[in-house]
């Protein structure tokens, strides 16, 4: 999976728009495309933000938004309150029960989720047109009148709880887990956004509602909406959604935090019949201004499907994998690059070896010239075909605007990808991967090579 914001094409229909005195637009010139619109930045009446495109090939309306907060702002002892909180907005508001607000939302084909991310607070919604109205007021009960009734709390409680069951003994969850404990020690990055099983029966209501008091508020909210709406109606639909929450959130400061220094191993014994490895280590932010240049260099290695350097020699040169990736993930706080594989337990040490002679030869040498070249050619034509649909796009929309970039970003993106020399490339990769790996390895009991003297000490509750 790759964790940069996906690229996309606008849409190139030029259209011409009524002028509204209640709304404010700032339009670009829309950059051509296979199908129609531009990205316009709107402003409600009331002072609500977004960035939207008007698009009436089809008869629907895609919105995502985010609040700033996420996972930081659990509790440190009770991590597990955003998702917990995320996952019963949608179960009752306002004088609807959770039944007949799912009726509802189900009898008008209206799609509403909320996802507690790291960072964020997120959620989506998408709509038929003719049923606009009623979606963005069921969106404005679960925000600002979420029920929390007892009998749903305790049904999702189960359900969450049911699911960290599963992933006590799911070797990738294992190490995914592990590797950001490893990573991020005690800062809130190193905790669980899920929660714990000894963290979820500690949740209560006083914790959601207070969690829904301080995150929720209109001085982080970013938008992006895509679809048939014209600007007028849809500040108007911002304002009646959004309008009524608190001007300023009160979140809870979080740390910048540097991923731990490699090189460093970890194992965690588990009885399966494939031991999977994850790997990475400190990584490059969003705004460091030799970011692209970094994620350039990780297609390269590890972010190009079949054509990336771990597949060829992981896969197809020694068959010690099915597949081999390699990701940035940058947050508000940190940045790290993460991968992940899985082998047969008396080939792990091997297939260690073979990511970390990778990594070594490209922090090294960096790639060359031609590879540089067939990542370029590939990650400027690909941006014209990422996204085919309204959520898409929104998401995309919302995902640049979390990132800090400009609403004309996508216009400048190719010249800044064309702006990446190979001296840069080289530069990034030795920045990446000079200085080796952290490493879980996750399986039945290693071989030497693959748990050194300096690992740490092997437990099955991490």
């Amino acid at each position: 999976m790759n964790h940069f914001a996906p690229s996309f094409g606008i849409f190139a229909r030029r259209f011409a728009l009524a002028a509204v005195a209640c709304v404010a637009i700032t339009s670009l010139t829309p950059v051509p495309s296979h199908a129609a619109a531009k990205i316009q930045h709107l402003v409600s009446p009331g002072g609500i933000e977004a960035w939207f495109v008007q698009d009436a090939t089809v008869p629907l309306i895609a919105m995502e938004y985010a609040f700033g907060g996420g996972a930081t702002q659990d509790p440190a002892n009770k991590p597990g309150v955003g998702n917990m909180t995320a996952s019963l907005l949608d179960e009752g508001a306002g004088e609807l029960d959770s039944k007949t607000f799912r009726e509802r939302l189900e009898r008008r084909a209206i799609e509403l989720s909320f996802n507690s991310t790291r960072d964020y607070f997120r959620g989506s919604l998408r709509m038929l047109k003719d049923n606009r109205d009623e979606a963005f007021d069921l969106l404005r009960l679960a925000l600002t009148s979420p029920r929390f009734d007892s009998a749903d709390v305790e049904r999702i409680r189960a359900q969450i709880t049911s699911g960290l069951r599963r992933d006590s003994s799911n070797p990738s969850a294992l190490a995914s887990r592990k590797f950001l404990q490893v990573a991020f020690g005690e800062h809130p990055y190193g905790r669980q956004a899920k929660g714990t099983l000894e963290s979820v029966p500690l949740i209560d209501t006083a914790d959601m509602k207070d969690y829904v008091r301080r995150v929720l508020a209109k001085d982080t909210l970013r938008i992006a909406v895509v679809g048939d709406v014209d600007p007028a109606t849809l500040g108007q639909l911002l304002d009646k959604t959004f309008g009524g929450l608190p001007a300023r959130a009160k979140l809870t400061p979080v740390a910048e935090v540097d991923a731990a220094k490699p090189p460093q191993r970890a194992f965690i014994p588990l009885d399966v019949p494939q031991t999977v490895v994850t790997f990475g280590g400190p990584g490059i932010k969003r705004n460091d201004p030799n970011f692209m240049a970094a994620y350039i260099v990780n297609h390269i290695l590890g972010g190009g499907g079949l054509s990336s350097r771990l597949y060829r020699e992981v896969r197809e040169k020694r068959g010690l994998a099915y597949s081999v990736n390699e990701s940035l993930l940058w947050m508000e706080h940190s940045a790290i690059f993460i991968g992940t594989t899985g082998t047969r337990a008396d080939r792990a040490g091997e297939t260690v070896d073979a990511i970390e002679k990778e990594i070594r030869d490209i922090a090294a040498e960096g790639p060359t010239q031609q590879e540089l070249d067939e990542a370029k050619s590939y990650l400027k034509g690909s941006q014209m075909l990422a996204l085919d649909t309204s959520s898409k796009l929104a998401s995309a929309l919302l995902q640049y605007q979390l990132d800090r970039l400009p609403i004309d970003y996508i216009e400048k993106r190719n010249a800044i990808v064309d702006a990446v020399t190979l001296d840069d490339a080289k530069k990034a990769a030795r920045r990446l991967w000079g200085q080796g790996l952290l490493t879980v390895v996750v399986g039945r009991a290693p071989q030497a090579a693959v748990q050194p003297a300096a690992a740490t000490p092997p437990t099955a509750k991490n």
